[in-house]
């Protein structure tokens, strides 16, 4: 790669015409970096801890169960070897970890802080992830709490990405659980849904950005394919999960909470005050735990 900026120019400017509420189509330049190559992946797969590698075979259905998702025994790093013709999809996450790929990812969210930062204030848990997948492999129905860049490396791959914060495909209650925690990403997916989404057909240069929670699924083309991911949360998408929290906290009281965005007073009366009680708590449990080693002392 002998230009170093990681997007291309009229990528950037779609980036900005989008961010952050819409998806987008926004050309890259890393398709061509020596950090993609199959080997360099193979190594990072077998240096990154177990916990931030996950593989399964990628014969998945749109609507896939999770509990039927079956995985290769095979190590790691021969996943990635022979992705060509295994039948596997694979993630290595939270790749930032490692000092080289930490690099890449600063110099690409560096170039689109002159959008983000204005519009949605600092970034927050930055993250990278890289997908492996083997022809015709998918990725289910789900969506993603963070702000994410998927660049296409390698191969070919189709996004269909449905719109953020509509009721008729993520009811608010389902919205409540995945802030929650204790649901695994994949959601029920209805044909019907089709007729909102729009499709990304990537090629290796081409990356689309997908909102906070915008529903989506991928299909891989006939080749191997390799994309990295570029995420961050901000105070528009913390805000949006505190939210959440707080709704579903009011309907298990019993309340039905207003939808988010139909009081927008309201939305931010309940984010401060989870912030302020949450702050609080941590501020006291500080306290205690300090209190607790000089008695100990």
């Amino acid at each position: 790669m002998t230009d170093q900026r990681c997007f291309a120019p009229d990528g950037l400017d779609a980036f900005a015409a989008a961010y952050p509420g819409d998806a987008a189509r926004v050309g890259h330049r890393l398709h061509d970096h020596s950090l993609f190559a199959l080997e360099a992946l193979a190594a990072l797969a077998e240096r990154l801890p177990e916990s931030h590698v996950e593989h399964s075979f990628g014969n998945l259905a749109v609507d896939q169960d999770p509990a039927a998702v079956r995985s290769a025994a095979t190590p790691v790093g021969e996943i990635v070897r022979t992705i060509d013709d295994n039948g596997c999809w694979m993630v290595l996450k939270k790749v930032d970890a490692d000092p080289a790929y930490a690099a890449l990812i600063d110099a690409c969210l560096a170039e689109l802080a002159p959008v983000t930062v204005p519009r949605t204030g600092p970034y927050r848990r930055r993250e990278a992830f890289i997908f492996l997948s083997s022809p015709h492999s998918v990725t289910p129905f789900h969506m993603d709490p963070e702000h994410n860049i998927l660049l296409q490396i390698a191969g070919t791959k189709t996004m269909r990405v449905y719109p953020a914060g509509d009721l008729s495909i993520v009811p608010a209650e389902v919205h409540e659980a995945f802030h929650r925690g204790g649901r695994h990403r994949n959601m029920k997916h209805d044909p019907a849904f089709d007729a909102l989404a729009q499709d990304h057909v990537l090629t290796p240069g081409e990356a689309v950005y997908v909102p906070v929670k915008a529903p989506h699924w991928v299909q891989n083309g006939p080749t191997r394919s390799v994309s990295f991911s570029i995420t961050w949360r901000s105070d528009e998408s913390d805000g949006e999960a505190r939210l959440h929290r707080v709704n579903q906290r009011l309907r298990r009281m019993g309340w039905t909470p207003a939808t988010p965005g139909a009081s927008p007073a309201a939305d931010a009366a309940k984010v401060a005050a989870h912030r302020a009680v949450k702050g609080a708590t941590a501020t006291a449990r500080r306290l205690l735990g300090s209190a607790r080693w000089r008695t100990a002392y």
